[in-house]
C-alpha cells in the first residue's frame, strides 16, 4: 500500500507543492482546510498530475475536531505516513507586541499550537508501530528571531517550535522524523501574499524586506529533510539562520 502525506492547511502556495513534491514519489494525498470548494480543485489540479488526492474540510482552530479528522483520514486512505502542518492563510496577521491581548493570542494558540499538538499526538502510535513516519511543521521567521511590529503569531511559532525540538529529541531512536521549515519569506501563489500579508502589511515596512519565494523550492526542502533526516529545523532564506 503506497504511503500516505496529510496537508494540513492545504492551499495554493506551499500546501499544494508539497503535495505535488510527494506525490511524484507516490505519495497518496489527503488536502485539510476549511474550505471545500478550494480543496475541490486542489483534488482535481493533482489528479491531473496523476496523484490521488482527497479532500478533507476542517477547522484547524478547533483542537477538538483533530480525533474525527485524523480518523477520516484513516477511513479513506487507510494509513497516514506523514503530517504536514502550515495552516498560514491570508487572515492570520502579525500584531505589534504593544498592542497584542490575551484574546488575540488564545486564538493564535489554537490554530498554530494546540491543533498541531493534538494531530501529532493522534499519528504517533501508529508511527510508532510501523517503526517509520514524520511529522513536518511550517513556521515563520519570526519564531526564531523575535521582530519589532510583528509579534502575535511568533509568540505562538515559538511555542510550537519549542515542542518540536522537544519531540524530536523523544523521538529519535523510533524511526519517527520530526522537522520544522522556518521561513521568513512571503510564499508566491499563496493567500497570505494575495492579500498583502495580512493587516500587517499596511502597518510596518518591514515586511517588505522578506523576498518572495516559490512554494515549490520550499516543498523541495521538505522532501530533502523527510529523506535525510539530518537536522530537526531549516530555515529559508539559510542567510537568515544564526
Amino acid at each position: 500500500m503506497s504511503k500516505v502525506l496529510a496537508v494540513l492547511g492545504a492551499g495554493t502556495g506551499l500546501g499544494v507543492s508539497v503535495a505535488q513534491r510527494f506525490g511524484r514519489e507516490g505519495f497518496r494525498v489527503a488536502l485539510v482546510a476549511r474550505r471545500k470548494d478550494r480543496l475541490d480543485a486542489l483534488v482535481e489540479k493533482l489528479a491531473g498530475e496523476g496523484v490521488e488526492a482527497a479532500a478533507f474540510s476542517a477547522d484547524l482552530s478547533e483542537p477538538g475536531e483533530v480525533p474525527a479528522l485524523i480518523a477520516a483520514i484513516r477511513d479513506r486512505f487507510g494509513r497516514i505516513d506523514v503530517i504536514e502542518y502550515g495552516p498560514i492563510g491570508g487572515e492570520v496577521s502579525f500584531t505589534p507586541a504593544a498592542q497584542l491581548d490575551a484574546a488575540t493570542l488564545e486564538g493564535l494558540s489554537r490554530l498554530l499550537l494546540l491543533t498541531p499538538v493534538e494531530v501529532f499526538r493522534a499519528v504517533l502510535p501508529e508511527m510508532t508501530d510501523r517503526g517509520d513516519g514524520a511529522v513536518l511543521m511550517t513556521t515563520g521567521y519570526t519564531a526564531v528571531q523575535p521582530m519589532p511590529h510583528l509579534s502575535g503569531v511568533g509568540p505562538v511559532m515559538a511555542a510550537a517550535r519549542n515542542y518540536l525540538y522537544s519531540l524530536s529529541g523523544e523521538l529519535a531512536d523510533t524511526g519517527i522524523y520530526a522537522g520544522t521549515l522556518s521561513i521568513g519569506a512571503g510564499i508566491a501563489r499563496s493567500e497570505m501574499v494575495e492579500s498583502e500579508m495580512g493587516e500587517a502589511a499596511t502597518n510596518s515596512d518591514l515586511l517588505g524586506a522578506f523576498p518572495v519565494v516559490d512554494p515549490d523550492d520550499l516543498a523541495e526542502h521538505y522532501w530533502d529533510m523527510y529523506t535525510k533526516r539530518d537536522r530537526v529545523e531549516r530555515i529559508h532564506p539559510e542567510s537568515l539562520a544564526p
